[in-house]
């Protein structure tokens, strides 16, 4: 079992001469996914190169320096990490060689088997310079790629076990990858005669593309000049991630034809039948809690009001990886609006509660700030069990509902 819980952004343009300025948007629309990396892949159909470092997009990559990658396709990755992996070695896309040239790799997922067929490649003479399982994936491709990337990955899917949501660049092609289960969302969309994937429709939106439709659960695309094909590997028993849907992706995007916003506002509208109480106000925590606490309100009738301003110049709490870094981050995030809630009863509409290090918190600055009750309501159930699909939850002790 691999140590590291990813959960990335993928973004890829194939056909089209402003790919570098695009896949910066696109990623630009991701970074919400991940905030500690970032690169950019581009080719000109002879030549593949990558530009990759730590931080933020607008950090990385400037008007010269985007005006300098030349090319017409190109694939981007938005990162974070967990301890002990945010290092350059580890941001991607990865590029590796292979029998026919170069290719490019964005992961978003995790392999529950990584360390297995690491030692099998290694066994058989690979070397590996990054301590990801996206790593793993671009060996074991190259490995099998002596015919054609796709029948490289028909292969792959076969030994690769968890989450995967993947796009490649060759000199000539690109490609989506989307594991059996569909556990991670990836979409194909059009610009220009242009094919783009994503690992949300906001990309394409920021971008002005049009959406096609959502990457099948086991389907490989491919894009060339050729124009574009589908390969669909056994499908498994669907299994999306719901942390989709309850926190990771942005409420303007439509996951396997569900928009965000509509979904975690049923979640609230729901929540408020089941766990109603009489109160002077529905607050959100902002912002994943914010569709839901609209539920709420209009579910109940309670007044809905902004208890909170965030600082929208801090980060995500919750995918920051050391507890110090998460606690800091809520001091800063939050600033309870004292005459909006002092003296009232207060509903506080939440996404989820992982280690219950932010609640506390938050729940403290509501009774400082004058609240005279504060009802708890989360969306999502209890969380029980770590994931090993993408989220950074390794050790089940860690989790609040488990205590």
């Amino acid at each position: 079992m691999s140590s590291l819980r990813e959960e990335c952004g993928v973004f890829g343009i194939f056909g089209h001469n402003n790919a570098a300025n695009l896949t910066y948007l696109g990623l630009y629309a991701l970074q919400h996914r991940g905030q500690e990396s970032a690169g950019i892949a581009i080719s000109d159909g002879t030549d593949l190169s990558v530009l990759k470092d730590l931080g933020m997009v607008n950090q990385i990559f400037d008007a010269e320096t985007l005006y300098s990658m030349k090319g017409d396709r190109s694939i981007g990755h938005v990162r974070y990490s967990t301890t002990g992996s945010n290092t350059v070695a580890n941001a991607q896309p990865l590029v590796v060689s292979y029998s026919k040239g170069k290719l490019a790799l964005s992961h978003n997922g995790n392999l529950v088997n990584a360390d297995e067929l690491r030692r099998r490649l290694e066994s058989s003479g690979s070397t590996f310079q990054t301590t990801t399982d996206s790593e793993v994936i671009a060996n074991l491709i190259a490995r099998l790629g002596r015919n054609s990337i796709r029948e490289a990955l028909v292969e792959c899917v076969k030994s690769l076990k968890g989450a995967y949501s993947i796009v490649i660049l060759t000199e000539n092609e690109l490609i989506g990858l989307r594991d059996p289960h569909g556990i991670r969302p990836l979409c194909l969309g059009s610009l220009d005669g242009s094919y783009v994937l994503a690992s949300e429709t906001c990309a394409l939106d920021t971008i002005g593309a049009t959406f096609i439709r959502d990457v099948r659960p086991g389907e490989i695309v491919s894009i060339s000049k050729k124009g574009l094909e589908s390969v669909l590997t056994p499908p498994g028993k669907r299994a999306s991630c719901i942390f989709e849907f309850i926190y990771f992706a942005r409420p303007d995007s439509r996951i396997d034809g569900k928009n965000v916003h509509m979904v975690r506002s049923e979640f609230g509208r729901q929540l408020s039948k089941e766990h109603g109480v009489k109160a002077d106000i529905v607050i959100p925590i902002p912002d994943s809690g914010i569709s839901a606490a609209i539920g709420y309100y209009l579910e109940s009738g309670i007044e809905y009001g902004e208890g909170f301003m965030k600082n929208r110049y801090v980060g995500r709490t919750f995918i920051q990886p050391r507890q110090k870094d998460r606690d800091f981050g809520i001091s800063l995030k939050l600033n309870p609006l004292r005459e909006v809630i002092e003296g009232k009863s207060v509903v506080c509409i939440d996404d989820s509660i992982v280690r219950g290090t932010t609640m506390k918190k938050i729940v403290s600055k509501l009774k400082k700030a004058g609240a005279r009750e504060v009802h708890v309501r989360i969306t999502s159930p209890p969380y029980k069990y770590a994931c090993f699909y993408g989220i950074d939850t390794p050790n089940s002790k860690k989790l609040i509902a488990r205590i």
